[in-house]
């Protein structure tokens, strides 16, 4: 356990902590708000491929409900030739209902690094972590414009992350098809509890703001990569149509 530990901490906390200070100490004024902002939108810009390949294919998945209902109807009393009918049918039309999920699981490894780095804090033991080409920044003001202390909860940032986790969410929601079924009741109701848990997450058991302002920044990063990648996808559905 202790070697999974030491590896994420060299692959993955380590960096973020050098790249953190490194932002902190050349960003004009020095504002560690700011700092943690350039460092997602990089993490952002990094992962947007693989982000945009999932949000096409969960619009993608979204259009072909129709017709996977129609299947499980027409299959209902054989669950092996329901699945079978599904697969091929996700293979006819290119779809891998897989790669709506595979953005989270790498974004995942990075927020639990930045947690363990923003819980650990920044005080002067912190910085043997320090590469030797990064220049050691002195004491670290951890408040956001000078305002908002990202070492400690911040109920604002909590409740801003929760709301545009919603519009992120609601963006999404597909249309409904036909009379409401158990899983669409359920994503349903998803769009409006995951917003409240990240609240109550944010504020009560990870009450660090820092990750509270990661969380906010991500989330409208991909609300406006989510409005061009669809765009974008709806204008080549209509090319093709």
């Amino acid at each position: 356990m202790d070697f999974i530990v030491n590896v994420f901490n060299l692959l993955i906390s380590q960096p973020l902590f050098n790249y953190l200070v490194f932002l902190y100490s050349y960003l004009p004024g020095q504002d560690f708000g700011i700092a943690v902002i350039v460092l997602t939108v990089s993490i952002k810009l990094i992962l947007y491929p693989l982000s945009a390949k999932g949000i096409r294919a969960q619009k993608a998945l979204q259009d072909i409900q129709p017709k996977i209902k129609e299947l499980q109807q027409k299959f209902k009393n054989d669950k092996e030739k329901q699945v079978k009918a599904i697969m091929d049918f996700y293979k006819k039309e290119k779809v891998n209902p897989f790669s709506s999920i595979l953005p989270l699981f790498v974004q995942l490894p990075i927020l639990i690094g930045l947690f363990r780095v923003f819980s650990k804090g920044f005080g002067p033991e912190q910085f043997d972590r320090l590469y030797s080409f990064i220049e050691h920044p002195g004491l670290i003001d951890t408040t956001f414009l000078g305002i908002v202390d990202l070492a400690g909860p911040s109920m604002v940032l909590a409740f801003l992350a929760g709301v545009f986790q919603f519009v992120q969410a609601k963006m999404l929601t597909p249309k409904k098809i036909g009379p409401p079924d158990f899983s669409q009741m359920l994503q349903k109701q998803m769009v409006y509890f995951f917003p409240i848990f990240t609240v109550f997450l944010l504020w009560f058991i990870i009450p660090v703001s820092a990750i509270a302002l990661y969380w906010l920044t991500i989330t409208i990063f991909t609300i406006c990569q989510q409005y061009i990648t669809l765009k974008k996808y709806d204008s080549g559905k209509s090319e093709k149509n």
